[in-house]
């Protein structure tokens, strides 16, 4: 048995084959790292800027809404559409438009969201509480609108302390630079 890797190389997956040489392995994984590089580097190149920033739906019978997303991070505002059967982060992703994001299935807060006009449906989204959905949070990776809304962009850590600080007896954690030193140095 082997095991296939996006460089067209193959690597043995069972101990009972022959052992091939270590020059083997040692281009297989170099090969590796060229095919990695190179998604990386075609991911990071700019989109065009005159792409489309409308989305129709596949069957033209879903209701769409405008979502407007203001990036505070990036000083930036996206304005695009989606159906409302399709997450808001995969439809702005599909329109070449950055938003943050880390999990994608709504289990971390990188996607969170507050809501200033309009409404998200979110059954799946497990990275917030009850409490801050009420209070109009939302994580647009698992996130449908369900009117026209404008939401803008949280800090991650700012998410994470309102819906988890009341468990910490003195507030936020601190970096303790030293006792990270002292800490690497036992190592």
């Amino acid at each position: 048995m082997a095991l296939r890797i996006p460089c067209n190389c193959f690597i043995p997956f069972s101990n009972h084959q022959s052992s091939p040489s270590n020059a083997f392995y040692a281009a297989a994984f170099t090969n590796r790292r060229k095919f990695t590089t190179a998604v990386r580097a075609e991911l990071r190149t700019q989109v065009d800027a005159t792409a489309p920033t409308t989305y129709q739906s596949p069957s033209g019978e879903v209701p769409t809404h405008k979502v407007t997303v203001h990036d505070r991070q990036r000083g930036i505002v996206h304005e695009f559409v989606v159906p409302e059967d399709q997450y808001i982060l995969h439809t702005a992703e599909s329109q070449n438009i950055t938003l943050p994001f880390a999990c994608r299935h709504g289990c971390c807060t990188s996607c969170a969201v507050r809501i200033k006009n309009g409404q998200i449906r979110q059954p799946e989204a497990l990275g917030i509480s009850a409490e801050l959905k009420e209070k109009g949070y939302a994580l647009l990776c698992v996130g449908f609108p369900s009117t026209d809304v404008e939401v803008e962009t949280q800090d991650e850590d700012e998410v994470y302390w309102l819906q988890f600080g009341r468990y910490f007896a003195r507030g936020p954690v601190e970096r303790d630079d030293y006792a990270l030193e002292l800490a690497m140095g036992d190592e």
